[in-house]
């Protein structure tokens, strides 16, 4: 049976933050100055290959400047939009947990701090929460809303050891577990379009995240950036960019795959604009949203219509 979401056919970050909240609420994204073991030698030094220069942070404040400061100004950028509501405090860039407990909860409690906030969220890898990081972080679960966002982006080892993803999903598995079991709230990351995958992979990827104990999903479409390691394998011919209407018929699958209580964080996303080899149609993000919708509505599909 279908359920209500506003105007969308799924369960949408904005109606779930809206029904929780009762007014709009935006994320700000901070850049924290954490690194990534994946970049500082402790996993690798090359980094997930298609992760830019500011640890997929692309969108997120300035590091050269205090968590307050970055605050501010994403703020006011948004208010320019929207004059009222509250705000996410979001550490979006490199990995968020990557820090000792002491330095982690000074920047979590300056960004928490903040008047209006109402909610924290936490980017990072599942190989870097600790028994005592996520006893930090459940300290800030008992005081605001706060979730955890972990990327997995595929179930594929064959994938993952060629992206350079540096953990093993047991690892993932095993995070969740954890996190759950304080009570966190777990929202995982997927990329459509990553080399070597087919159709096939990325929903079996969601079909097997449709049978965990998470609350929230992120589908990203894998974006080709100046810089980027994945640069050497396009130039290979290892990388095929997906067209637009192929995306769009995979999200709609997805969607249909996807249970109703779990919450769409996200459905596409676009780049920087300067750093974009491709696929170039991204950039119109809303564009590509819109499609999304008139393909659901025109098929009459909706979240959880296909569930396996």
């Amino acid at each position: 049976m279908r359920k209500k979401w506003g105007e969308k056919r799924y369960y949408n970050l904005n109606y779930f933050l809206r029904n929780k909240f009762g007014e709009k609420v935006f994320k700000i994204s901070l850049d924290a100055g954490f690194s990534c073991p994946n970049r500082d030698g402790t996993i690798s030094s090359g980094g997930c290959v298609y992760c830019s220069e500011r640890g997929s942070g692309d969108f997120s404040g300035d590091r050269n400047f205090s968590i307050t400061h970055q605050f501010e100004d994403i703020k006011s950028m948004m208010n320019r939009k929207w004059k009222t509501g509250k705000y996410i405090a979001y550490f979006q860039a490199y990995t968020n947990t990557y820090a000792n407990v002491e330095e982690l909860r000074k920047k979590y409690e300056e960004a928490v701090s903040q008047e209006g906030v109402v909610a924290l969220a936490i980017a990072t890898r599942p190989d870097c929460l600790s028994k005592e990081v996520i006893n930090l972080i459940n300290e800030y679960n008992d005081r605001l809303y706060t979730w955890v966002e972990l990327g997995l982006q595929t179930i594929n080892e064959q994938t993952a050891k060629l992206i350079n993803r540096g953990y093993s999903l047991e690892i993932f598995e095993d995070a969740v577990t954890r996190l759950r079991e304080k009570k966190i709230d777990v929202v995982v990351h997927t990329i459509f379009g990553l080399p070597s995958e087919s159709g096939e992979d990325m929903l079996n990827t969601i079909k097997y995240l449709a049978h965990k104990d998470i609350q929230g999903i992120k589908i990203h479409l894998l974006h080709l950036l100046k810089g980027t390691p994945l640069v050497k394998l396009y130039e290979q011919g290892q990388l095929r960019f997906l067209e637009q209407d192929e995306y769009i018929d995979l999200i709609c699958k997805a969607v249909t795959l996807i249970p109703q209580n779990i919450v769409i964080h996200r459905l596409t996303g676009d780049g920087p604009r300067n750093l974009m080899i491709g696929p170039m149609w991204s950039l119109k993000k809303w564009e590509v949203l819109n499609a999304i919708d008139r393909k659901l509505e025109l098929e009459d599909l909706y979240q959880g219509k296909k569930i396996e």
